[in-house]
């Protein structure tokens, strides 16, 4: 289902019947003088469209992530949510969460769909779950699609959702208790305050580097996305490798942070436990390898 093109590549994908609206993306996408809340009324429109065209009983749902994951960790634009939900509202298009990396705390709240006002039909959540002691994913159903699986039920049979390891007791155990530690120890809350000044370090300290484009995040996720020309919105030349010498000049030093897959960007996602001190760390670290990779192209001939 996803639109990068990396994992359609020797796969037989894009599949046909999949089809994909407006990337959400305010620096890529916008117009020039084009405010967040104009680009995301423009997206909204351009789903609306493209429903209009497919007819929206062709339609069988719109599903999202609450904020990009390695699609750049990409927050959505202001109004993002508030445009789109009306368009699938007026065609009666479900709307499924895909909450696998925003869901248990990563945003500051406890789910994505909480912290932009989402209203979802479905959601899908994996990752926080278990934090990743046991591998253990669910879908959450609402009552609108609730309904309409238990009145099929009556004409054939119960909805068979049954896969081979469902409801695995050691999975649920270490889900229970998990969660019991994500409540009890309030990391959302966490996330949320730590995230603020995570969010604020990494302005104050790579905003204006002459090689950065933007910085961006939400809670506890962040990135960092490298430009060849900052003034004209031009990215280097992917030979360069920017991203990738970044993240190794990063992990060379002690910290892990990934070189996303589809530019030159840095995607930052710390435990939801990190203090403001380890902040301080990651951003240190993090500003020595930037720095050190800008030495690098310099001498390269890269102009600056």
């Amino acid at each position: 289902m996803t639109g990068m093109s990396f994992y359609h590549d020797h796969m037989d994908l894009p599949l046909q019947q999949i089809d994909h609206t407006g990337v959400p993306h305010h620096y890529w996408g916008s117009n020039p003088a084009e405010t967040e809340r104009e680009f995301s009324a423009r997206r909204a429109a351009e789903l609306d469209e493209l429903i209009e065209t497919l007819g929206p009983d062709n339609v069988g749902a719109f599903i999202a992530e609450p904020v990009l994951g390695t699609g750049g960790i990409t927050p959505p634009p202001v109004g993002y949510w508030e445009a789109i939900q009306p368009i699938l509202k007026k065609h009666d298009v479900l709307l499924i969460a895909y909450e696998v990396i925003t869901g248990f705390g990563r945003t500051g709240s406890m789910f994505g769909l909480q912290h932009y006002g989402i209203e979802p039909d479905l959601i899908t959540v994996a990752k926080g779950l278990t934090s990743a002691y046991f591998p253990l994913s669910a879908s959450i159903i609402g009552e609108k699609v609730y309904k309409v699986m238990e009145e099929g039920a009556d004409k054939v049979g119960a909805f068979s959702h049954g896969y081979t390891y469902s409801g695995h007791p050691i999975g649920a155990a270490a889900a229970n208790a998990v969660l019991d530690i994500v409540e009890k120890e309030n990391l959302p809350g966490n996330a949320r305050e730590v995230g603020a000044y995570f969010q604020a370090q990494l302005k104050e300290k790579f905003a204006q580097l002459p090689i950065v484009g933007e910085v961006r995040g939400v809670g506890l996720m962040g990135a960092i996305e490298f430009v060849g020309d900052r003034e004209n919105k031009m990215r280097f030349d992917p030979s360069r490798k920017v991203g990738a010498r970044v993240s190794k000049a990063a992990r060379d030093r002690g910290l892990i942070a990934r070189a996303m897959p589809h530019g030159d960007i840095l995607g930052f996602v710390p435990p939801l436990v990190t203090t403001k001190a380890e902040v301080d760390e990651i951003v240190s670290i993090a500003e020595k390898a930037v720095r050190s990779v800008i030495d690098e192209l310099i001498r390269d001939g890269q102009k600056i």
